[in-house]
């Protein structure tokens, strides 16, 4: 037999074993950018065509009979005995490798699959994770693990999640034993940039003495990644114990760690991650104890202020904290800001000339400085169970006015939904859409960053019904994973007398508008409640607002209806979208309003060309 044939003769090699030898060929065992290819399996089998429904039913069956112990089992048999269970693995090896089913899927068989011996199954994931051949094999016994894995099978998993499409599988399994380690699987396998690839390559390689230096490139950017991405920073470097060991004067490290907490807790990728952080506490703890250190300028002030708006009344808030211990580190924020030489940092005139976005954030603490330190929000009697706070974040964020609603001191919309922040306030304040009345009506709280369409929105029916609101009738997809336990979500009821008085007094707040946003909410109010500015010119309001890239501009934006002319052929009107930027005049936003107001009393909007308007036109 020529060596070609030998070669062939063998039984192939499995995934693990091809990741193990990938592995010792790297030098210093760095990871390689998005992880290694699946290795070509040296013969494809033929898939056949079925349903995912069908196939999650044959991997179900598969399963169940390999986790079904042999007839000749005595009683002081465990059911884990290698032999027998290599020997299963062995036989449902063939039958996973020719099912055609998504990785998401398997999890979501192995999860709802009942398990009559634990150690069984465990056994039977060890075998496919540690000698499967085929990426299904494999996978399936990721699943396993993910249920029911111990430490022991952390290095295993490390190994495995070295292949790119392996890599989450691993990940999940990873989590819950031990999450540094799935931390770091996770970032070889998505991160990109220099920054983020010399931390990776110095965590892999065990230079512990690099790691700080690295860490602090990163936390520089943080601004700049994904929201998991500062999570999975945070577990992989055991940042908590970092800052807590670092030596006094380490300010980098500490405002890196503000600005950190602040991007992880961020709901621009659907979900707080904060929320899935095992080590969120104690993150935030480490960070309030060393705040102190930090020398009060613009930048830290605003490090501080954002995370205090967090712990006030953002999805941190619904970390498990116990008694007293999130209120404690309010209090050593507000000490710290509190101080005469930061107070006098915002006293002061303003920031140096040209620099319009530090005016910017100024302003913005200036206005936000006391928000987080207010206790209303933490109100639990039945007078008190509601509280809708307009918030506004660090101007340097995106996203950055929110409308949030706490029932019971804990916020809404992260633990109900979790898909995206909750509307602004001009759609559920200024419209008096939360309104009660005789009439039940369905509310809009939030929805999806990419749409309702693609991954729904959170409604809820509010009716008056007595002397009490009732908030009822929810509509939701199902939420995401988190560290969150999903629950039904029940039917508030709020006395009458105190829900009005909540609703007026957050529709009367415009203490957190800056004059653009101010200006545009005056003028909204005022089409509100003259519709006759438009429809005489027979136009229509679209979005009123601030510029996306200047918020310091006021945008109008008004759509007409317009028949197209005979050269154009058709018959159906088609929609031309009319924007107008109000221009800042240095007066006031109630005479800014007001003049626009008046202007569109007096003047068509259709002629406001050139110099504060522009136009375009698309068919509805």
């Amino acid at each position: 037999m020529s060596a070609p044939e030998e070669r062939a003769a063998l039984p192939p090699a499995s995934l693990y074993s091809c990741a193990l030898r990938l592995l010792r060929a790297e030098p210093d065992g760095r990871l390689p950018e998005g992880g290694y290819a699946l290795p070509d399996p040296p013969e494809r089998r033929p898939r056949t065509r079925t349903s995912w429904k069908s196939a999650c039913e044959a991997l179900t069956e598969v399963l169940t009979e390999a986790l079904t112990p042999p007839a000749s089992r005595t009683d002081a048999d465990t059911g884990t005995d290698a032999p027998g269970v290599a020997r299963a693995a062995e036989e449902i090896h063939p039958r996973l490798a020719g099912l055609s089913i998504r990785g998401g899927h398997v999890q979501s068989v192995v999860t709802g699959l009942p398990l009559a011996d634990e150690g069984r199954a465990r056994a039977l994931g060890r075998c496919l994770t540690r000698t499967g051949t085929s990426p299904m094999a494999v996978c399936v016994g990721l699943a396993l693990l993910t249920r029911l894995g111990e430490p022991e099978d952390v290095p295993y998993l490390r190994v495995l999640g070295r292949l790119r499409d392996l890599a989450d599988h691993a990940v999940r399994a990873l989590d819950p034993i031990d999450s540094p380690a799935a931390a770091l699987v996770w970032l070889g396998r998505h991160t990109r940039g220099p920054e983020l690839r010399g931390l990776v390559d110095a965590l892999a390689a065990g230079e512990e003495s690099s790691v700080p230096g690295r860490l602090e490139a990163v936390l520089r950017k943080v601004r700049e990644v994904r929201p998991e991405t500062a999570r999975r920073v945070a577990e992989a470097v055991r940042l908590a114990d970092l800052l807590r060991e670092a030596r006094p004067g380490e300010t980098g490290l500490v405002a890196g760690t503000g600005r950190l907490l602040r991007r992880m807790s961020s709901a621009n990728d659907y979900r707080a991650e904060v929320l899935a952080c095992p080590v969120a506490v104690g993150l935030f703890e480490a960070f309030a104890v060393r705040a102190a250190e930090l020398p009060p300028t613009l930048d830290h002030h605003a490090i501080l202020l954002s995370v205090a708006l967090e712990l006030h009344s953002g999805p941190s808030r619904l970390l498990e904290w116990g008694a007293g211990r999130r209120e404690a580190l309010l209090d050593l924020l507000e000490s710290v800001l509190g101080r005469p030489d930061w107070r006098a940092l915002l006293a002061g005139g303003s920031v140096e000339d040209g620099d319009p976005a530090g005016q910017r954030r100024l302003d913005w603490a200036r206005r936000t400085a006391r928000q987080p330190f207010r206790r209303d929000a933490g109100c639990t009697g039945p007078a008190g169970r509601l509280r809708i706070e307009a918030t506004v974040l660090d101007p340097v964020d995106p996203d950055i006015v929110e409308t949030r609603v706490l029932i019971d001191g804990r916020p809404l919309v992260p633990a109900a939904f979790g898909r995206g922040g909750a509307h602004a306030p001009e759609y559920l304040l200024d419209s008096g859409r939360l309104r009660a009345t005789d009439e039940p009506r369905e509310v809009q709280l939030a929805e999806a960053y990419c749409t309702e369409g693609c991954c729904g929105a959170l409604h809820v029916t509010i009716r008056r019904e007595g002397d009490h609101v009732i908030w009822s009738d929810w509509r939701r997809p199902a939420p995401p994973p988190s560290l969150l336990p999903a629950r039904e979500l029940p039917e508030y009821r709020f006395e009458a007398a105190a829900y009005d008085a909540e609703i007026t007094r957050a529709e009367n707040d415009h203490s957190w508008a800056w004059p653009a946003r101010k200006t545009a909410r005056l003028i909204a109010a005022g089409v509100r409640d003259r519709p006759d500015l438009l429809t005489r010119w027979d136009v229509e309001q679209g979005w009123i607002g601030t510029d996306f890239r200047d918020r310091d501009r006021t945008v109008v934006t008004l759509v007409h209806r317009a028949v197209p002319s005979a050269c154009q052929g058709g018959e159906d009107a088609h929609r031309q979208h009319l924007v107008w930027h109000v221009p800042d005049d240095g007066t006031t936003p109630e005479h800014r309003a007001a003049a626009a107001l008046h202007r569109l009393a007096t003047v068509d909007p259709r002629t406001y060309g050139g110099g504060g308007a522009g136009r375009s036109a698309r068919s509805a």
